[in-house]
């Protein structure tokens, strides 16, 4: 490396030559420093960076964690962790050596996300600070495993928050079908819910679907994609899981239903998405239905959380429900085992008859 004065703008600039990964010679240029103080420190930022020196600054192993991370993670879960870096953990550990941040630091930092505000004046949920913890956590770790950091900070300290502070909400049936009457005067909106609610598919696999991924002879509809608007662009991207491609089978008044509201899209594409509305269009159509039919709001995920619960109300097994609704894995059922039937009477019963047989 080499810092120069450039007399023209009165500021400093600093060549940089590197050997990437393949072994190629590079030189890149940096201008615009005030100083030869501030062109200097980032040419040992930099020189720390390429010999994978640990006495970098936390920003500037971002930056490596980024160029490692970033193809290897989905856009749209990748959007989601580069915005809670950028705002709420590099303003506080950016400028600091990551070498020399310490389990004290973190508890710092957690404390001051703990007494943090939304932007609706309210504290942080449970779910979010966890998520805040585990993206630290995240970077810590990267570098532990493949640049030698003696340990995570992060981990030492411990998790903030909790993975689940909602409730899980569900409608009966008998409520969805008031919701699915109050909103019959829209139709992308009334068969956008009855696919929702018969079938138990994500939001975003909802908006991703097109005519190619129903087989109405087989009365099935083929989750294989997922839909996500990120600075606004339409993605798609793969489901949220590997057992999330999965075909569903339809009952048969859906097949009817999609078949009727495929009609009414002329000149749709085999591979053009159905149901062209956002994320927020259905949140409002949530709002609308909710209030004219007198039921309470729930999110649009509970409506997935409700095809769950129909189905054990039904007596379906919790590995037949997993299947259906595309679980990683048989666990997040049984999250929902508060609504499972409790079979220790039957159980007593069958002891009791099969203690007679045995006298």
């Amino acid at each position: 490396m080499a810092v120069y004065k450039e007399p023209k703008t009165n500021t400093w600039k600093v060549y940089y030559r590197y050997t990437d990964w393949q072994g190629e010679r590079k030189q890149t240029t940096k201008r615009g420093f005030l100083t030869k103080r501030e062109a200097l420190a980032w040419e040992r930022e930099q020189l720390s960076k390429t010999k994978a020196d640990l006495d970098m600054t936390f920003a500037s192993f971002v930056e490596t964690y980024t160029a490692d991370m970033k193809s290897r993670i989905k856009e749209n879960t990748w959007h989601t962790k580069e915005h809670i870096l950028r705002t709420k953990i590099l303003p506080y550990f950016g400028k600091r050596k990551i070498n020399e941040i310490q389990a004290k630091d973190v508890i710092a930092w957690q404390n001051k996300m703990l007494n943090s505000k939304d932007k609706n004046g309210n504290p942080y949920s449970p779910v979010y600070l966890k998520t805040l913890h585990n993206q630290l956590s995240a970077v810590f770790n990267h570098a532990v495993k493949y640049y030698g950091l003696h340990e995570n900070p992060a981990a030492k300290v411990g998790n903030m928050g909790k993975a689940r502070s909602r409730e899980m909400l569900f409608w009966t049936q008998e409520e969805y079908q008031k919701f699915s009457f109050a909103i019959m005067d829209k139709p992308v909106s009334f068969y956008a819910f009855e696919m929702l609610y018969w079938c138990g598919i994500r939001e975003g696999e909802l908006l991703a679907l097109t005519p190619a991924d129903f087989n109405f002879e087989r009365k099935t509809v083929s989750i294989t994609k997922s839909y996500q608007r990120i600075d606004g662009r339409d993605v798609i991207t793969d489901p949220k899981t590997p057992k999330s491609v999965r075909d569903i089978v339809m009952p048969d008044f859906l097949v009817d239903e999609m078949q009727d509201y495929m009609k009414q899209l002329y000149g749709i594409g085999d591979n053009d998405r159905i149901f062209e509305v956002s994320k927020s269009y259905l949140h409002h159509e949530m709002d609308r239905g909710a209030a004219a039919a007198g039921v309470k709001r729930i999110r649009i995920h509970d409506l997935r959380h409700s095809h769950i619960s129909l189905l054990i109300d039904m007596g379906y097994s919790a590995v037949a429900i997993a299947d259906r609704v595309g679980h990683e894995s048989i666990n997040i059922t049984y999250n929902y085992a508060h609504l499972f039937p409790s079979t220790q009477a039957d159980m007593a019963s069958k002891l009791n008859d099969f203690r007679k047989v045995d006298l």
